[in-house]
């Protein structure tokens, strides 16, 4: 078999800094403890699914060392598949990026399936979503080995295993990581469901996977935005929604500006299929494009006269400025000059010189006891 080095493992393009790392006892942990099932895997390509799996190293070590063809793999973030694909090529003494395929969440990515590791996702819904997803599609005696560090477990998540396995059983912990083991699908179960719900005050309807930041709820972060609709660069011609999330920004000034056109862009899978649902429940499928991208990747400098965002302050489960200031120097790319860069934090977080450094002039808009909403003018 091939060497395999988890210390080569990258983060990139994500955020990279001293205290975030590629690799974690967890994912050492879910591949010990699945390695019986992964060898008897070996000689039946296509018989393994790796979900969640942060920058690669579920699926490269198994491809590696056991020599496993046919990885099936779902990622909700672009960025992890992007570090995935660089990781293939620098983890190991060949290239791996054969030996695996990036898949949606859904019948493809879990069919036949016997084995499945899984990096526990924060949310209880998104892991409802994934457990239904695999007890719908793979095969009868699928086996999934879901872990995590202990200190963002909890026995909620036995529970929601449980409504889509028979058998749910923990190991034992390790390095401050632990396992759980999910056998006996439930075929009654079925898939993911769909949520939407109609919020009168804004007169849309917000729809949202399990894996959707707030789920069908507007957050108060958004909410604060919203009030400031009317003070968005008013002769803006292009728009975009930056980490869209449910897309409740873009379909709102979509609904508010006929004119405008809007582009909705996030780089979770989950995000995008929720915010397509949301345009085509509100009828803005034809007027709003959603995209899924890595912090504007593929959109050109200079081509938007205006950006919304309301930025994660955490990477994972890692409370981090740096997806933020990523985000800040995207839209300081792409705004076009003098557009306007709009965008609401926790109003703890000292932002203003960042935003400054990264687009241009930037005045407080509007401040409550949580919440600062910031606009940015681009030099």
């Amino acid at each position: 078999m091939s060497e395999f080095s988890f210390d080569a493992l990258r983060r990139f393009p994500d955020v990279e800094a001293e205290n975030l790392f590629a690799v974690d006892a967890s994912d050492r942990l879910i591949l010990d403890e699945a390695d019986a099932a992964l060898e008897q895997t070996a000689g039946d390509p296509g018989r393994v699914v790796v979900i969640g799996d942060n920058y690669g190293a579920l699926t490269l070590a198994s491809a590696a060392v056991l020599g496993l063809h046919g990885i099936r793999v779902h990622q909700d973030a672009l960025s992890s598949e992007l570090a995935l694909a660089a990781n293939a090529k620098r983890a190991s003494e060949i290239d791996l990026t054969g030996r695996y395929r990036i898949l949606p969440l859904g019948r493809e990515l879990l069919e036949g399936a016997t084995v499945v590791l899984l990096q526990l996702p924060r949310s209880l819904a998104a892991l409802d979503d994934i457990a239904r997803t695999i007890a719908a599609y793979a095969d009868p005696a699928v086996v999934v080995y879901a872990g995590g560090r202990v200190k963002h477990m909890t026995p909620a998540m036995n529970e929601v295993l449980s409504a889509s396995f028979t058998e749910v059983t923990a190991t034992l912990a390790r390095q401050k990581s632990r396992v759980l083991v999910a056998r006996g699908a439930r075929p009654e179960v079925g898939a993911p469901l769909h949520h939407r719900e109609f919020h009168d005050d804004l007169g849309l309807w917000v729809c949202a996977s399990g894996g959707a930041f707030a789920g069908t709820k507007i957050d108060i972060g958004t909410r604060l935005l919203l009030d400031h609709l009317p003070e968005m660069r008013p002769d803006a011609r292009t728009a975009v929604d930056l980490g869209c999330g449910t897309g409740v920004l873009a379909a709102a000034l979509a609904q508010a500006r006929p004119a405008l056109s809007v582009i909705a862009t996030d780089q979770s899978a989950a995000a995008v299929a929720s915010a397509q649902e949301t345009m085509a429940a509100n009828g803005l499928a034809d007027r709003v494009e959603v995209v899924r991208a890595d912090a504007l990747s593929g959109f050109d400098d200079d081509s938007a006269e205006l950006v919304v965002l309301n930025p994660p302050f955490h990477i994972g489960s890692t409370v981090h400025a740096g997806i933020a200031l990523k985000l800040f120097e995207a839209a300081g790319r792409v705004l076009a000059p003098g557009g306007e860069l709009w965008t609401v934090f926790n109003s703890h977080l000292s932002y203003r010189a960042a935003l400054h450094r990264a687009v241009g002039e930037t005045r407080q808009a509007d401040r409550n006891a949580k919440f600062t909403v910031m606009v940015s003018t681009k030099r």
